[in-house]
């Protein structure tokens, strides 16, 4: 008998043997899988989960459990100008979006943390009195006892959330302007986060811990590291720390950009895995694994720009990351979201050709799962069936 998607995923997070690697992928933009469908995806393929089913990947999930904001601010059209929208979207943050719904960095025009009056105003949305568990937590709880999948908790973002409450002028003003506040800030968050998982983590037997900073640009990182080595590993350490006495010791941060600087002052605050590891930032994997060794897991590292150019581009960037997934402690998948210039044909061979040379088994035929779109399509899928779902 072979082994289940969640001793799989454990056993490769661990550089133990395996069958094969976990087939996963990251993602795709919303304008993506509407080019898809001019070229063959079927239309009832809307979002990320609904592709998740159809390409069939392994399944992995998060428990739902509300670290965030909550509520969460409307989201309201203000105003419509000339083909845009001017929004205030869940943040709080009052912005200008294509009207059409396109992918695209919104304009950014004002941010609801804008001093200590402002963070005031604000703070009560990161009550953790606030119920932050589904009302069906004890039935969950006993779905997952017996579950053959991966379950892993969010744990929230130290500083990507402030940058995105403050704003990145904001945020980088704020640090030089008044660093108390933005500490003070950082501190009720991770008080937060450590309060609102506790439950999770005594209750249920979790695999994995995320976390999303993305505070990353394609030099470095938004801050220094010694501010962040300052401000965020002593409050890191303490996340990681109840993690680990709970029994998860894969905790891994999702951010994008160049990481290198802040690699080693991730694992020393206990985050031992990076994800995705954009190539085109140049956060390499293989630079990675051969300066931190097994102390370092991947997540992604499989460079998108290959997907645009070809077959035999696409070949030659699979058989790149071969000798990486042999060593372990690598789930290799495309290192962001995948763009509408890659073909629908080129990912459906990015997907054969990855499948071919790591040895894992393919799904059911493609025609197969299209067949079974009208009832994949009008079933809700819970929170804990989500792939790689990001905070």
């Amino acid at each position: 008998m072979g082994l289940t998607a969640r001793e799989r995923w454990n056993r490769t997070m661990h550089f133990q043997k395996v069958d094969y690697v976990p087939d996963e992928e990251f993602g795709y933009w919303t304008d993506t899988l509407k080019s898809w469908h001019a070229q063959g995806l079927p239309r009832w393929v809307q979002d990320n989960a609904q592709a998740d089913r159809f390409f069939g990947f392994s399944p992995r999930g998060l428990v739902p459990v509300h670290v965030g904001i909550k509520p969460a601010f409307r989201k309201r059209v203000l105003e419509e100008q000339d083909g845009h929208q001017v929004i205030v979207d869940e943040n709080g943050v009052r912005c200008l979006v294509n009207s059409d719904g396109s992918s695209s960095i919104p304009k950014y025009l004002a941010f609801p943390i804008r001093d200590r009056e402002s963070w005031q105003t604000f703070r009560p949305r990161l009550d953790p009195g606030t119920r932050r568990y589904p009302t069906d937590w004890d039935s969950r709880k006993r779905e997952w006892a017996g579950r053959d999948y991966p379950l892993g908790i969010s744990t929230g973002s130290l500083f990507g959330w402030i940058r995105n409450w403050m704003g990145f002028e904001g945020v980088s003003m704020m640090m030089y302007d008044d660093p108390g506040l933005v500490e003070e800030v950082m501190e009720h968050v991770t008080c937060l986060i450590l309060e609102t998982i506790g439950p999770a983590l005594r209750e249920v037997d979790l695999d994995f811990a995320s976390m999303w900073e993305d505070m990353c640009f394609n030099h470095g990182p938004i801050i220094s590291p010694a501010q962040f080595e300052k401000y965020m590993v002593p409050r890191y350490l303490r996340i990681t720390d109840a993690l680990k006495r709970n029994g998860v010791d894969v905790v891994y941060v999702d951010c994008d950009g160049n990481i290198d600087q802040l690699v080693p002052l991730w694992l020393q605050a206990g985050v031992n895995c990076m994800f995705p590891l954009e190539i085109a930032a140049g956060t390499d994997p293989r630079r990675l694994r051969d300066r931190y060794g097994e102390r370092v897991l991947l997540l992604g590292g499989v460079d998108k720009m290959p997907l645009i150019e070809g077959k035999a581009a696409i070949r030659k960037e699979v058989q790149r990351i071969l000798p990486l997934v042999q060593e372990g402690g690598y789930i290799p998948h495309v290192d962001h979201r995948v763009p509408p210039d890659v073909t629908y044909e080129n990912y459906l061979y990015y997907l054969k050709v990855k499948r071919e040379m790591l040895g894992i088994p393919d799904p059911a035929p493609y025609e197969e799962r299209a067949a079974l779109g009208e009832l994949w399509a009008g079933t809700p899928l819970r929170q804990e069936e989500l792939l790689n779902v990001r905070t």
